[in-house]
């Protein structure tokens, strides 16, 4: 990224709702049927066949909306978004954008240098997904349509341009994410297509007002992919200017191979789309009961669970804030420091130790072969002294083998850490005496050769010492 320049980054998001049916029909939503298996004549645009909206897609727009801080419309209205497109039946898609069900938000992400940046929700607005097409299929290389998709409900959720690095989008779709799943209103999985991104990346010098043109980049299906598209981008517009030329506004697509953004079509604006209100659908009017209904429902969301967690268990903002990306780790967290164990030294044990060893296994935190229990019990053994942190370790690696109680492989290897200050006194003298040269080193100032002490003590006592005993033997002796 140039210095002199700086990025405007605004993310529209497309969130499948987790119902059993469709926005308007009853077919199935259910992921990877055959093609074409999950419609019914309202999907396929066939005459006379008239939309029934989905109940259960308004109380999970009115959820996210109050997650989001939004004003909840009482009164929103359904318009036909008209355009060609091989997958999409009717020739338009039923969408809202006048009068949409939830605007005006914002949502507060938290950034690696535990820093927080407060960013604008433009709106949210209910619509029915197009169907897919299939290139380049079969023995025939011909492009097929599947229609399975087509009329599966979804939330779009349009942020202001508030973002300014890829890092700030990559912390968004992360917390919005966790927000969905929390509400259980979609299931935030976008290597499946049920969270999409696209994003609007626009460049301009530092210090100036205006706003440059900007491409939006078509259907990132990874945060990762979404985070690289925008610096990609942002670059390639640079270099653009630099060299003389102007941006085009328009539509580009992420070509995950060659890592480049390139043309899918010139930028449409609302007036090619031709809006207008759905004869086929009354407004939507919400009535007071009903929004209250929903609140009643709702979950304790991250920010809400975040400063629970510094306020009743102290931990910092960032240990806090990745402990409550899911409900799932919340969970397994709590169950974790019940009975009062330290709650840092378990927030470290899930952070570093549990998600490190579940990353490399590619597993997620429901499919952990540590239980809270399991690991509960480790962190006691460590807290009174049975075992040291480094034997810890091993003892944790062969629990995640094996899913055995930490107890069993201590007292099968024999890794009960020795605290006999007795015994460590004669150990510690036997290494000193072996090692008279550096004991002159040290005295004479080369205080580094401490660790070499320890280090020879615990290989005397394969790890077993107690290393703050260890310690003050040492200090005691030299």
């Amino acid at each position: 990224m140039h210095p002199d320049y700086e990025m405007v980054i605004g993310l529209e998001v497309h969130a499948q709702v987790t119902t059993a049916s469709k926005l308007f029909s009853g077919s199935s939503t259910t992921f990877g049927a055959d093609p074409n298996t999950q419609t019914n004549p309202i999907d396929l645009g066939m005459p006379g066949m008239l939309p029934v909206l989905n109940s259960d897609v308004v109380d999970a727009g009115v959820k996210l909306g109050l997650a989001l801080n939004c004003r909840i419309n009482r009164t929103s209205v359904f318009a036909r978004k008209n355009y060609f497109y091989p997958d999409l039946p009717k020739g338009y898609q039923i969408s809202q954008f006048e009068l949409p069900i939830v605007e005006h938000g914002n949502m507060i992400i938290d950034l690696e240098d535990g820093s927080t940046k407060d960013i604008g929700i433009t709106r949210m607005h209910l619509e029915e997904d197009a169907g897919k097409s299939v290139h380049d299929f079969g023995a025939d290389h011909h492009s097929h349509v599947d229609l399975n998709r087509a009329g599966v409900p979804l939330m779009e959720i349009v942020s202001e341009p508030d973002l300014s690095t890829a890092e700030d989008a990559g912390a968004y779709l992360r917390k919005l994410r966790a927000i969905l799943r929390f509400l259980e209103v979609c299931d935030g999985n976008m290597e499946q297509g049920s969270m999409r991104c696209d994003a609007n990346v626009s460049v301009r010098k530092k210090g100036v007002e205006t706003l440059g043109t900007r491409c939006e980049i078509k259907n990132l299906n990874s945060i990762r992919n979404v985070m690289r598209a925008i610096d990609y981008e942002a670059d390639r517009q640079i270099d653009v200017i630099e060299s003389g030329g102007e941006i085009d506004q328009e539509t580009r697509l992420w070509d995950n191979v060659k890592n480049i953004t390139r043309t899918m079509r010139s930028k449409e604006d609302a007036h090619d789309y031709r809006y207008f209100s759905d004869p086929d659908l009354l407004p939507l009017n919400l009535t007071e009961e009903r929004i209250e209904a929903c609140k009643e429902v709702m979950p304790e969301l991250p920010d809400q669970l975040k400063a629970r967690f510094m306020d009743e268990y102290k931990l910092s903002p960032y240990d806090a804030s990745v402990l409550t990306l899911s409900r799932e780790f919340a969970s397994f967290y709590e169950a974790l420091v019940a009975g009062k164990r330290d709650p840092k030294i378990c927030a470290n044990w899930m952070t570093v130790e549990l998600f490190g060893a579940l990353n490399k296994m590619g597993r997620e935190i429901t499919e952990s072969p540590v239980s809270p229990d399991q690991l509960g019990e480790l962190v006691d053994m460590i807290s009174d002294d049975t075992i040291s942190g480094k034997i810890a370790k091993t003892v944790f690696e062969e629990m995640l083998e094996t899913s055995r109680n930490p107890k069993e492989i201590v007292e099968e290897k024999g890794l009960v850490q020795i605290t006999d200050v007795g015994a460590l006194e004669g150990i510690v003298q036997s290494v000193l005496s072996s090692n008279q040269d550096n004991v002159e080193k040290y005295k004479a100032g080369n205080e580094r050769l401490f660790g070499f002490f320890v280090g020879q003590v615990m290989k005397e006592t394969q790890g077993k010492a107690n290393p703050k005993i260890v310690n003050d033997l040492l200090r005691s002796n030299l």
